[in-house]
């Protein structure tokens, strides 16, 4: 799947989802947080659809988020090794790269992504709110990572868990892009 392409794949599957539950796109944006206009515009395939609202998808629909990105069941239930290389790539997007770590694994609690963040200047980073808990671990470069009122910067080894509805963007530091672990609850 070309990463360009990859909401024009998922956007047919979100709206069968929806389909299948007999729930209407008012119902699906109220239980996602999203307007009913925005969840239609994903369900288009005319925009990227962000990784947060795709997990809220899958809590509310009781489908697995892998489901939803590759079309395709998963079925290890013991365990999921994933290569170095290897993640199911969920988002490409301007802002991040996102590789899915756990996608083959049925009934996961949690979703750990690889994240690479380029650098870019700080009027271009994005404020974004979901709900959950966050844990941030920098694998590569150094992370600036906004969280509300708060600028830090993280170092490869340095981690941080935080509320995932206080405003936060990231960005690479060093004019370099950062890579580190992202395990969404």
């Amino acid at each position: 799947m070309h990463m360009e392409q990859a909401h024009k794949d998922i956007a047919p599957r979100l709206r069968g989802l929806r389909d299948a539950l007999d729930m209407s796109v008012e119902d699906l944006a109220a239980k996602t947080g999203v307007t009913p206009e925005q969840a239609a515009l994903y369900e288009a395939g005319e925009t990227e659809i962000p990784v947060g609202f795709l997990m809220k998808v899958a809590q509310a629909c009781h489908v697995d988020l892998t489901v939803l990105i590759s079309g395709v069941e998963p079925h290890l239930k013991g365990y999921s090794l994933v290569r170095h290389g290897e993640g199911l790539s969920v988002e490409r997007r301007k802002d991040y790269d996102y590789k899915s770590l756990a996608y083959r694994f049925s009934g996961r609690k949690m979703e750990p992504f690889l994240i690479t963040v380029p650098p870019k200047k700080p009027e271009d980073m994005n404020l974004v709110v979901h709900s959950g808990q966050e844990f941030i671990h920098v694998l590569e470069g150094r992370l600036e990572l906004r969280l509300g009122e708060d600028v830090l910067a993280l170092d490869p080894g340095d981690s941080l868990y935080f509320d995932s509805q206080t405003p936060h963007a990231l960005r690479g530091l060093d004019d370099k892009q950062a890579v580190f672990l992202d395990v969404i609850l």
